[in-house]
C-alpha cells in the first residue's frame, strides 16, 4: 500500500470550497484532461452512496469500470470518505478534509491510500500529478462565483 497526501490553500470560505468539492459536476470539470467519466451521477455526494461508473484517462484510453462508494459525506466537519477500485486499482481509499486557514481562506487536504500490486508506485504517481492538476480548475471555479 502507498499513501498520497497533498494540500491545497484557496481564497474562499470553508463552505464554499466544501460545497465545490462534493459536487459531481465539479468533479468532471476538475478532472477534465485528466479522468473522462460515464455514468457520474449528478448533485452532491452523501453517506451511503454507491455507483459504478466508467473511466478514460485523458478521455483517450479504453473505458474501465470504476466501483465508488462514498463511506461518509459529513457537512458539519467537512469530511468525505469514499471507497474506490477498478481500472486496476485493487483498493482506494480517498479522505478529503476542508479546513479554515487563519488567514480567512480554506485548506483542502487529501489523503489517499492506495493499493495496486505492482503497480501500486506507478498509481501513487499517478494520484500525486492527478490531485494536484485539480487545484487550478478548483481555483477557477471559485473565481468564477459558481460555488
Amino acid at each position: 500500500m502507498k499513501t498520497v497526501e497533498l494540500k491545497h490553500t484557496y481564497d474562499a470560505s470553508p463552505e464554499r470550497l466544501w460545497a465545490l468539492a462534493t459536487d459531481f459536476g465539479a468533479l468532471k470539470r476538475v478532472m477534465r484532461g485528466f479522468v473522462t467519466f460515464r455514468d457520474l451521477p449528478t448533485g452532491r455526494t452523501y453517506t451511503g452512496q454507491k455507483f459504478d461508473v466508467q473511466v478514460s484517462l485523458f478521455g483517450m484510453l479504453p473505458w474501465q469500470p470504476y466501483h465508488m462508494e462514498i463511506i461518509a459525506c459529513d457537512d458539519a466537519s467537512m469530511v468525505l470518505r469514499s471507497s474506490e477500485r477498478g481500472a486496476g486499482v485493487t483498493s482506494w481509499r480517498h479522505t478529503l478534509s476542508v479546513t479554515k486557514t487563519d488567514t480567512g481562506g480554506s485548506c483542502l487536504t487529501d489523503h489517499i491510500e492506495i493499493e495496486a500490486g505492482i503497480l501500486t508506485f506507478a498509481f501513487a504517481k499517478w494520484a500525486r500529478f492527478m490531485y494536484a492538476g485539480r487545484h487550478k480548475p478548483r481555483k477557477a471555479l471559485l473565481a468564477s462565483g459558481a460555488f
